[in-house]
């Protein structure tokens, strides 16, 4: 039982969000801005855990791997940072990528979190109907079959995590399906 209320405590101190694709208020923190610290382990490691864990999900429902695009990765990079710079947290406006985000506050996330929190949502998505009960849109577009390349990135500072995908080309398109 001594354990056990640290844990909860811990517990009740992290929280993390991913960002409806149908859009909503932008987050905004109480907190004045604090400039991006560096990625937590090198590019080169979460840029293979980050496609390693997408092509995983995808191979599930029969669709191609995807493959890392740098360019990607530094749109995701310079907009990751910019969210964590102004405490931000809304998709980047006028992009013709597809795009999934991803934050977490009070704790750190691993690439297997990040792509497993976005998979999740695939319990909510009725493929028969082309439906989806709550939020699907990150799954979609993390197995959307036209898709064929991702690069992803992420920007910390000392409250929160904030990870960005980056797809080319963009999926959730209306009137298709994922696959």
């Amino acid at each position: 039982m001594r354990l056990l209320a640290p844990i909860l405590g811990l517990a009740l101190t992290v929280s993390a969000q991913a960002q409806s694709p149908w859009g909503s208020a932008p987050y905004q923190s109480p907190y004045p801005p604090e400039p991006p610290t560096s990625q937590p382990a090198s590019s080169t490691s979460i840029a293979q855990e980050m496609l390693e864990g997408h092509n995983a999900v995808r191979e599930r429902v029969g669709v191609p791997a995807l493959s890392w695009s740098p360019s990607l990765a530094q749109t995701a990079q310079d907009w990751a940072e910019y969210l964590v710079a102004t405490r931000a947290f809304f998709h980047s406006p006028d992009n013709q990528d597809g795009e999934n985000l991803y934050a977490i506050s009070g704790g750190t996330a691993s690439p297997n979190d990040v792509v497993s929190a976005w998979a999740q949502e695939a319990s909510g998505y009725n493929i028969n109907r082309d439906t989806c009960s709550g939020v699907c849109g990150h799954y979609t577009q993390l197995v959307w079959r036209g898709t064929r390349e991702v690069g992803c990135a992420v920007a910390t500072d000392t409250q929160r995590e904030v990870w960005v995908c980056e797809y080319y080309p963009a999926g959730n398109i209306v009137g298709y399906r994922p696959y």
